[in-house]
Parts: structure tokens; C-alpha cells; sequence
């Protein structure tokens, strides 16, 4: 068994329940995965699964969580479930808890995953990417989803989380792109004017530095309900890019590639876990050395 000493007491206290090898575990507890569906969501859902936590799996398509809740629940003998829940609808959320809360008794933990990522296109003919094309209705859509969307669930099912005895953990997905702006070199195509030459669109950068804020804040709203809440910043993922752009951003990168799928799951475990009991307020870069430059 762990222990620490209250300096302020002069005591030695409990500090763990668990051995150290077992700090990692997420057994028992219930874990909420937004945008489950999605690239990097499945590999959130499946680590949670792997270390015996279960995981809620919330996306728009219900078909899809529901296989992917099935798939977990065949290979890691869990209780995985999936909703369809729209996080920019706070009945929808409220309505989501209810059931969660009635099949399970409680919510331990929040992973707040759900983004659009709007792409870098090249087949429009406005070049709707860069800012002075940048439709309003788009940008409303992208803060909607990525930031009210987040804190919607970090309202209701982080307010779920507070009411346990001993707390929770909320994880918010950032990106490196929230710490730091970017390149738009990267995106740049030869022959092109440069009025015309695509662009990371704004959005990305303004929720993703948003919820870097939010993490903040949450993470001095509940700690005396040992509520912590801290926010993995990824570098990209390798996902089919061009080859063109994987050599340009490869030499941004000390480590010299993006990251694989799966290399950000060892991250997100311990900061839901035990592991991490005194981890709150935590801006995370996990980029191979990106924003280190």
C-alpha cells in the first residue's frame, strides 16, 4: 500500500487503495467516450476496455457505437454500451445521463473527444479554408460541436462525476495545433497564387486553444470533490496523407513521423487512472517534439 505524509497534520495517511502495479487499472469504473466513433475515439474506447473500465460510447451514428460496443464487450468481457447523443443538444445529453446513471449508478469518468476537423479541401471553388472565405454558418457549426459541445458534457456528465465519493477524472482532447498556430507552409501547393493556396482552416485552432482554456477552469471548479481534469494535446495522426505532405511535416517533428494510431491510449489511461491522482490542470503535448521547437 502506498503512503504519503501530511505535512500539515505530521501523519502518515493512506494514499492508495491499490498496489502499484494495479494504479493503472480502470476496473469498475465508467467511463464517457464522446465521438467514439471516430478515429481516434475507438482507440480511447478499446484502451479503457483493455484495463478494465467500461466504456459509454457517445457519437451521432448509433449503428456504429453499437458495433464497436459490441466488438469491446466480445474481446475484453466488459459492458460496453453505445448512445446516439448529438453533445450540441443539452436535452439529449440531461436524457443521456438519466440512462446512464439508472443502468449503472454512476459516472466516473469523461472523455471530451467529439470535434469536427474541418479539412483542408481543395475542390471547392470559393477555397472556403482560408479566413477571408470562411463562412460564418461553418464556424458557428465547428465552435458548436468542438467547444459547446464539451462543455455540455462536462457540465452534466462532470457534475455526475462530482457526486462520487471520490471524484473522477475528465480528459479533454486538445491538439498541438492549440498551442501552437499552423504552419500553413505545410498545406501550400506549387503554381498556386497565394490567394488561392489552401489553409488549416481557423476553427481548429480556436477550439482546440478553447479547450485548453476549459480544462483550466474545470480543473479549479470541483477539486474539493477530487475532481481533476487535464487535456492531451496529439500531434497528428498517420491516416492516408499524401506523401508530399508527410515529408514536409515529418522535418517539423524532432521525432521525425506523425503518430501512429494507438500512441496515444498509454497517455489517456493514466490520466484516468489512479496513476494520476495528483495530475489536475495539465496541458499534455504528445506531438514526438512538435511544439518543442
Amino acid at each position: 500500500m502506498v503512503k504519503r505524509i501530511n505535512v500539515s497534520w505530521g501523519r502518515e495517511e493512506d494514499y492508495m487503495s491499490k498496489n502499484l502495479d494495479n494504479i493503472f487499472r480502470l476496473d469498475n469504473k465508467i467511463i464517457v467516450i464522446t465521438g467514439a466513433a471516430g478515429l481516434l475515439g475507438t482507440k480511447h474506447a478499446e484502451a479503457v476496455a483493455c484495463y478494465g473500465g467500461t466504456p459509454i460510447l457517445i457519437d451521432l451514428s448509433e449503428e456504429k457505437v453499437k458495433k464497436i460496443a459490441t466488438n469491446l464487450n466480445d474481446k475484453f468481457k466488459t459492458n460496453s454500451i453505445g448512445f446516439s447523443v448529438d453533445i450540441t443538444s443539452e436535452d439529449q445529453i440531461k436524457n443521456n445521463v438519466a440512462e446512464i446513471i439508472e443502468r449503472f449508478g454512476k459516472i466516473d469518468g469523461l472523455v471530451n473527444n467529439a470535434a469536427n476537423n474541418p479539412k483542408v479541401e481543395e475542390d471547392k471553388d470559393d477555397n472556403f479554408t482560408r479566413l477571408e472565405n470562411f463562412p460564418t454558418d461553418v464556424w458557428n457549426k465547428d465552435i458548436e460541436v468542438g467547444l459547446t459541445g464539451s462543455f455540455l458534457c462536462s457540465k452534466h456528465y462532470g457534475y455526475e462525476i462530482s457526486k462520487n465519493p471520490s471524484g473522477g477524472s475528465i480528459v479533454n482532447i486538445s491538439s498541438d495545433l492549440g498551442l501552437i498556430a499552423p504552419d500553413q507552409s505545410l498545406y501550400s501547393k506549387s503554381g498556386v497564387e497565394e490567394s488561392e493556396q489552401p489553409v488549416k482552416p481557423v476553427t481548429y485552432s480556436v477550439v482546440k486553444s478553447g479547450i485548453i482554456g476549459l480544462t483550466r477552469y474545470i480543473s479549479t471548479y470541483w477539486p474539493n470533490k477530487n475532481v481533476r481534469c487535464n487535456a492531451i494535446c496529439p500531434g497528428g495522426v498517420i491516416n492516408g496523407q499524401p506523401e508530399e505532405f508527410l515529408v514536409k511535416v515529418n522535418k517539423k517533428i524532432p521525432m521525425g513521423r506523425l503518430a501512429n494510431i494507438d500512441e496515444y491510449q498509454g497517455t489517456l489511461i493514466w490520466m484516468l487512472s489512479d496513476a494520476s491522482s495528483y495530475l489536475n490542470g495539465a496541458i499534455i503535448p504528445v506531438d514526438g517534439g512538435r511544439t518543442s521547437w
